[in-house]
């Protein structure tokens, strides 16, 4: 028997992953080209069996669940809102990078949001719940939120989800080899690809 997976969708594009914008708790929706996409994302799903479907509470996650053809069996969880962003909220790095050069949303403080320890700790409690299920699981969230899944599933500190690029829409798989945990698929945008 195959070990359990965890399956991490990220949201369809919005205006302001479009744009590059950091989008932590503001709940924009998304695109028309999100919506394909999120349709699309479903598609790459079909057939697969989730014990769990989590979503984050915010409706560009919501939506791209919906739409992907899971938002009957999705539950919310507030440990997978985007990292919160505070002052940053809406800027781009560029712009931080004009007041606070070399800055990174890994590395350097986020003046009235939260750190990579705080965003690290609240990923920790859904990979805590879902690793200690037998069977695969589902999460649709969010591009820097995912990432720090990926790097807390196979042991790195918070600030390498760095390390792990993340599309829009795509498809991440975390699982097991043996008894260490490893990503077995990452940024899968395959399915857009028709």
């Amino acid at each position: 028997m195959a070990a359990p997976e965890i399956v991490l969708a990220r949201h369809g594009e919005t205006e302001w992953s479009q744009s590059g914008q950091h989008t932590g708790t503001t709940d924009i929706p998304l695109t028309d080209q999100g919506r394909r996409q999120a349709e699309l994302l479903g598609r790459q799903l079909r057939g697969r069996e989730f014990a769990v479907v989590l979503s984050s509470p915010l409706e560009r996650a919501l939506e791209t669940c919906r739409l992907a053809g899971l938002g009957d069996r999705c539950e919310t969880r507030a440990d997978l809102v985007e990292w919160d962003y505070g002052d940053y909220e809406g800027t781009t790095t560029p712009e931080i990078r004009e007041t606070v050069p070399g800055w990174t949303v890994w590395t350097h403080p986020v003046p009235d949001g939260e750190t990579a320890a705080e965003v690290g700790a609240r990923v920790d409690r859904v990979l805590d719940e879902l690793g200690a299920l037998e069977a695969d699981s589902l999460v649709f969230a969010h591009g820097h939120l995912l990432r720090m899944m990926g790097a807390r599933w196979i042991g790195l500190a918070p600030p390498d989800g760095a390390r792990l690029a993340l599309d829009v829409a795509t498809i991440s798989v975390l699982g097991s080899e043996r008894e260490r945990r490893v990503v077995k698929l990452w940024n899968d945008s395959s399915h857009l690809n028709v």
